[in-house]
């Protein structure tokens, strides 16, 4: 090769290198945590607005046998569940959703009336656990009485991972027209919290984005697993919203070993959210 093509062939090569480097000055969306080394997770938790089981596709069907296999393919030991129908005329009124749901994926669940439904039954959120449930309990989040609306609940779970180190764990679902009540409804989710001993997670639908008044408040006691970018979770065909999260405090000092999306737009208008923890 001649002294002047060697030298324009190099010189071709680094401006190559250089322009590929500049494409990715825009950063994708995050889907795994920056974790400096890899983490084996104490626990793996998941937040799943399931829309009562009703595929957006699907007309007025229930499928929880597509909402199991979602669950099931994300292997958590602990989920959060909203939207969740008990023995309503929507969704059959011999038909217990979190309870079917723990015999497709062979969990223990517990189930918090929010609500009741127009036509007979209840609907509210749930968890589910690989492990039995220590104790469980629900607490009231009212709307703001200034501004009115639909009362929603907070379930608290306590368990004992393989380890004999227990954890609690949390499922909301925040009023999804209002900001103010959220606020008061977020306020009110911290003040229960706040006094356990134990290294608390909390998971749900928020209603509100990364950056919104609602958020900011949990981000100031609250560490979320997507830490940076959080990937949109709604609608699940075409997403465009970040409103589902899974947190912990962070006065517990968890690590975060796993964050990602489940690509599944079928079974819920919901993507659902799973993480795994190292606990301290």
């Amino acid at each position: 090769m001649k002294t002047g093509n060697w030298k324009a062939t190099v010189f071709i090569m680094v401006m190559v290198f250089f322009a590929a480097c500049g494409k990715d000055d825009e950063p994708a969306p995050v889907t795994q945590p920056d974790t400096p080394e890899a983490i084996t997770p104490d626990v793996m938790v998941m937040t799943y607005n399931i829309h009562l089981g009703n595929p957006p596709s699907a007309g007025s069907k229930r499928d929880l046998p597509a909402i199991a296999r979602v669950i099931n393919e994300g292997k958590p030991d602990m989920v959060a569940l909203q939207e969740v129908d008990r023995y309503t005329e929507r969704s059959g009124k011999t038909v217990h959703q979190a309870r079917e749901l723990g015999k497709l994926t062979n969990m223990y669940s517990f189930y918090v009336k929010a609500m009741d439904v127009f036509g007979g039954g209840e609907y509210g959120i749930a968890i589910l656990s690989k492990y039995p449930f220590i104790d469980t309990v629900g607490y009231e989040l009212p709307a703001d009485p200034r501004v009115g609306g639909e009362m929603r609940k907070l379930a608290v779970a306590r368990v004992a991972l393989p380890s004999g180190k227990e954890i609690v764990f949390a499922s909301t679902h925040l009023d999804h027209k209002s900001e103010q009540n959220r606020l008061y409804q977020g306020e009110r989710i911290l003040r229960y919290l706040k006094g356990e001993t134990r290294p608390v997670m909390l998971a749900g639908d928020f209603n509100a984005l990364p950056g919104s008044a609602t958020v900011d408040l949990f981000d100031n006691q609250y560490t979320r697993t997507c830490r940076h970018t959080c990937s949109p979770t709604f609608p699940a065909y075409n997403p465009k919203s970040a409103i589902d999260f899974i947190m912990f405090r962070s006065t517990d000092k968890m690590k975060v070993a796993s964050h990602k999306i489940i690509l599944e737009s079928y079974a819920s208008d919901h993507l659902p959210v799973v993480a795994g923890l190292k606990l301290n």
